[in-house]
């Protein structure tokens, strides 16, 4: 394979044609029908169903998208990083984080640099919290914004912040006229909660749990903002983050503290092959004073992980299955 087939691979999953691949691209459409078919010359199996004018990625060919889209990612770095290096710039800096931070807390930080003393290509992708460890540790990023757990010998840590989930719901809401909310006062409520059960979604069902809580209904979202905007919707009482909640206001929607504390952990870190730069190092410190601004953050660290993770209630067991009834044919024992 050469690059000129992963491109036109590429440009075909995303447009979904030929045509517009070759467009795309600026190539001819024969040049581009000749790289596919060399390129499956090359895999040694058909990436592409024809039907006509219709073309229709296999399955293989899905399954190798990821590995292309990597692959074209580090070209993209290499190019980038000689180009820097041919003008004498700084190199260009390449993030990732979880959606709360990469929307609530990295552009803070940003601002707070200022924009004439950022390198000249910033990148940031926003990624579920294992693939930010991957994408450090496979050298797509430089720096990471993660949720805690987050142990793996190839990280370097530089800081820990820690926050308390916070509920938001509608500003007319009859619970909005509480400045602290009592996390028993949600007993027959909607919930909006996190889906995540091993970080911040786990801990939100334990607080639930061992509160005896029973919610009037239960829905499940990825991140805090479509969290905070189901509620909008009068979908439920959002449990977030105060990254999210804070960083990113939504209006119509009041932001409350809980009178229960329910740990939002996360860490700044960089692999340790490859030490921090001078953007990356500004990141990090400004990363820390726009976090300082969150009420009630505190700030640890690295080596204080193992005691914040220690000091966590135990996750709140699945919920159990109902016993199946005796008199219903269609119903079998799990």
């Amino acid at each position: 394979m050469d690059v000129r087939q992963l491109e036109t691979f590429s440009a075909i999953l995303a447009t979904g044609s030929l045509t517009a691949a070759a467009r795309l691209t600026g190539r001819s459409q024969p040049a581009v029908t000749r790289l596919v078919q060399d390129m499956e010359a090359a895999c040694g199996f058909p990436l592409f169903d024809r039907n006509g004018p219709r073309i229709t990625p296999t399955e293989r060919a899905l399954l190798l998208h990821d590995e292309v889209e990597r692959a074209l990612q580090a070209l993209r770095r290499l190019r980038d990083c000689a180009g820097h290096l041919a003008s004498e710039a700084e190199a260009g800096l390449h993030i990732a984080a979880i959606p709360a931070l990469a929307a609530g807390l990295v552009p803070a930080a940003l601002g707070r640099i200022g924009a004439a003393a950022l390198p000249a290509r910033l990148d940031l992708a926003t990624l579920p919290a294992g693939e930010v460890v991957s994408a450090l540790l496979g050298g797509r990023a430089d720096l990471g914004f993660l949720s805690l757990p987050a142990e793996h010998r190839g990280l370097s840590l530089h800081w820990l912040g820690e926050s308390q989930a916070v509920a938001v719901l509608p500003e007319g809401h009859p619970l909005a006229a509480a400045a602290t909310l009592p996390l028993a006062r949600l007993a027959g409520e909607r919930l909006v909660t996190m889906s995540d059960p091993h970080r911040f979604g786990g801990r939100i069902e334990a607080a639930l749990a061992a509160a005896g809580l029973q919610p009037g209904g239960h829905i499940v979202v990825n991140t805090s903002l479509n969290a905070m905007l189901a509620a909008r919707a009068g979908l439920g009482i959002a449990l977030v983050d105060p990254v999210t909640a804070l960083g990113v206001p939504v209006t119509g929607l009041a932001v409350r503290p809980l009178d229960s504390a329910i740990p939002f952990l996360w860490g700044v870190a960089t692999p340790v092959a490859r030490p921090p730069g001078a953007a990356a190092r500004r990141l990090i410190a400004a990363a820390a004073e726009a976090a300082a601004a969150l009420p009630g953050f505190r700030q640890h660290p690295p080596q204080a992980m193992d005691a914040l993770l220690a000091s966590l209630p135990p996750s709140a067991p699945p919920p159990s299955t109902p016993p199946a009834s005796q008199n219903d044919p269609l119903t079998e024992p799990a």
